[in-house]
């Protein structure tokens, strides 16, 4: 849609972006250090430009212009004039089209091209050099849209309490890319989620909320390109108020609404994972796409040099969020998201990045506490990856009330505990209960911890137990990326095996696993596929395989593989039903409502209550306890109208059986096993037993028995 010829008229500088007012639109972009910016308009379909612009007011480092007569579907970009001067921290250069950060909608993807970079690529100066060439033709542009529709959807908003969530994470393009039963044009996009096929099988399992990698618009770096790969996670955004153009089958953001409305008709949360740490266009050799081209030395953090950046996050820069124009941009763009999409939260990726102050963590940052005030953000989700790569950017238990934060101590221990480690029960307990050592300050609660045994970021469930070591050649690194530190056990055989013994104690390991996850305190995620025996043959890091690697097979599962997904969807089930298993307060050991019971008592082999010298057995590899499910012991039974039933928990990572001697009745007189991860499937056999009586324990098993 091409935009009548006309002078602009001044505008005003609010807000930033492009705004619709029935008559024109706004353009309003903040520069600090700009000298001239320049609106620049295309065809429709955006291979010409047509006319350029100059923003005629500067308003509080604000340029602006108001274009009479234009409408939505207008596409544009920027060209913003300034100095050049690397060394002072500016990299100005108006022969390159930028995107606009507040833009809503793009048009076309963007791809790798030595043209977009700011200098002569191959110049003996390197940056310091300048680069002539028009790069219009081969970037996105960015596309008006109109007023966000007024849905009425806020009233059907899951509002899932945060203990009664179970997350399950999930990558957009690759979780549908090989269903059959998705339309092959929605494969692999938004529409192609929200499909009722994929919404039942999510609603089945159990899951509460779905937690996207990165839907923003991807850039790609020069060493994927040139080996012709992708980058597939998606964690390299170059805007935050756009979806990825790929991810859209129609192109238009009004997909993603309706399938956030879609998740919500079926019960389910969306949750966004957001990449507000640093930015796709990388360090000083990186392109300028965006941000570095409108004012690089505001939206960026420097070096003392003021040529190279600070790089905090292993991606070559750092944005500047202690700036308040970029602090703004982060906070309008979670309230866009928040508020005009619908969105229930957002993971954020290496969020101590995000609370620096003085280069160092602040709990008390001003992003921190700019979160914390905003009246709509209060009612989201808020989940911290507790670190960065920055010095001293380990932060787990040091986000403030309010967060919750993936716990990579429970994917540790429980890895350790049942692949045979020694000395892990102490440690286990903690991870268990929630954490407490960790979460147990300034009225947390145990939500706090988000527990996880696998995540996008290193094996899959599958590849967990069956592959000692990482297999990245496909990455084309040489085999050095990902960790080393995997914490895993193939069960004797490295990849795929046929022999039928070690197969079933994958699966047994499998399940061991997973109903360490679902049955422990605090918020379980799952990763999209482990329910279906998903591998990615050995790949912990296949950020770049946009191909049958990453992508989900829905069709080729074995009959192991359909019971242990009846068997999660019972764990689930079991997790929901029973507040026992999602209490909000965390244990204190000590007895309740003055009957004898304890909140929680950790036994013995004997069925006697453990002692410091239990704790400290070097050997011991057997971890027992008695779950008070009583509402006055911290759970919501009550209000929730849920059975307050007692449960004991018994684990076995020794590979030989042992005999466990069950409570005296005064924890319970009889028992009844529902779970038990040494039976094939997880079933349970039906016996009843009673107070003092021994269990067999099989080897490397979970039992969970309910009292009644």
């Amino acid at each position: 849609m091409m935009a009548p010829r006309s002078r602009l008229q001044d505008g005003r500088p609010y807000p930033l972006g492009p705004t619709c007012d029935g008559k024109g639109i706004n353009f309003a972009l903040f520069s600090a250090n700009a000298e001239k910016v320049e609106l620049c308009l295309f065809d429709d379909k955006g291979e010409r430009e047509v006319e350029r612009l100059a923003l005629p007011e500067y308003t509080d480092e604000v340029w602006h212009g108001r274009l009479p007569g234009a409408r939505p579907g207008l596409l544009y970009g920027y060209r913003v004039h300034g100095p050049y001067d690397p060394l002072n921290g500016h990299r100005f250069n108006a022969n390159k089209l930028l995107v606009d950060p507040y833009a809503r909608e793009l048009s076309g993807t963007l791809e790798w091209s030595d043209l977009n970079c700011g200098y002569t690529v191959g110049d003996a100066r390197a940056d310091l050099s300048f680069d002539t060439r028009d790069n219009a033709s081969l970037m996105p542009k960015c596309r008006v849209t109109g007023a966000v529709p007024d849905r009425h959807a806020a009233s059907r908003r899951p509002n899932t309490p945060w203990h009664m969530t179970a997350i399950y994470e999930l990558h957009v393009r690759g979780y549908t890319k090989r269903h059959p039963d998705v339309p092959t044009h929605l494969r692999g996009t938004i529409a192609g989620l929200a499909r009722p096929e994929i919404l039942r099988h999510l609603r089945d399992l159990g899951a509460t909320a779905v937690e996207l990698l990165p839907i923003h618009p991807v850039a790609v770096d020069r060493r994927l390109a040139a080996h012709g790969l992708p980058n597939y996670w998606g964690y390299n955004s170059f805007n935050y108020f756009a979806v990825e153009p790929r991810y859209l089958a129609s192109g238009h953001l009004d997909e993603f609404r309706r399938a956030v409305d879609a998740f919500h008709e079926a019960g389910i949360e969306v949750i966004l994972d957001v990449v507000y740490n640093h930015t796709g266009e990388g360090g000083e050799l990186g392109p300028t796409l965006s941000f570095r081209g409108i004012d690089n030395a505001s939206y960026y953090c420097l070096a003392n040099d003021r040529r190279r950046y600070l790089d905090v996050t292993g991606c070559q820069n750092s944005l500047n969020v202690s700036h308040p124009r970029v602090l703004q941009m982060v906070m309008d763009s979670l309230r866009y998201w928040a508020g005009e999409m619908h969105v229930d939260g957002f993971r954020f990726d290496l969020a101590v990045a995000l609370a620096r102050e003085n280069h160092h963590f602040s709990g008390n940052a001003t992003f921190l506490a700019a979160v914390a005030q905003d009246p709509i953000l209060a009612k989201t989700k808020l989940i911290a990856e507790p670190w960065d790569l920055g010095a001293d950017g380990y932060k787990l238990g040091g986000f403030p009330p309010g967060w919750a934060e993936w716990n990579d101590r429970f994917r540790d221990s429980v890895r350790k505990f049942w692949r045979g480690d020694r000395h892990m029960i102490g440690d286990l307990a903690f991870r268990l209960t929630g954490s407490s050592d960790i979460f147990r300050t300034r009225g947390r609660k145990l939500w706090s911890s988000v527990n996880f045994i696998t995540a996008h970021d290193g094996f899959t469930l599958e590849d967990l137990v069956s592959h000692q070591k990482k297999h990245n050649a496909a990455n084309l690194e040489n085999d050095a990326d990902g960790t080393d530190n995997n914490l895993s056990w193939n069960c004797g055989v490295e990849g795929p095996t046929l022999d039928p013994a070690i197969l079933a104690l994958r699966q047994r390991q499998k399940r061991n696993m997973m109903a360490t996850l679902l049955l422990s305190q605090g918020v379980p995620m799952l990763l999209a596929g482990d329910e279906l025996g998903h591998t990615q043959n050995g790949n912990n890091n296949p950020y770049c395989q946009d191909n049958e690697t990453s992508w989900l097979d829905w069709e080729n599962r074995s009959p192991a593989d359909e019971e242990f997904l009846k068997f999660i969807r019972e764990l689930l089930r079991i997790r929901t039903g029973h507040p026992a298993f999602h209490r909000q307060h965390f244990f204190h050991g000590e007895h309740i409502n003055g009957d004898g019971t304890k909140d929680i008592t950790w036994l013995a082999r004997e069925g006697r209550e453990m002692t410091a010298r239990d704790w400290h057995d070097m050997q011991c590899r057997c971890l027992g306890f008695h779950l008070n499910g009583k509402w006055k012991a911290g759970s919501v039974a009550a209000e929730e109208k849920l059975p307050e039933k007692d449960f004991i928990v018994l684990l076995n990572a020794d590979e030989d059986e042992v005999s466990f001697r069950l409570p005296e009745a005064s924890l319970g007189p009889r028992w009844r096993p529902i779970v038990d991860t040494a039976r094939p499937h997880g079933q349970t056999e039906g016996r009843m037993f009673g107070a003092g009586d021994a269990v067999a324990l099989a080897g490397r098993s979970f039992l969970l028995l309910m009292e009644g």
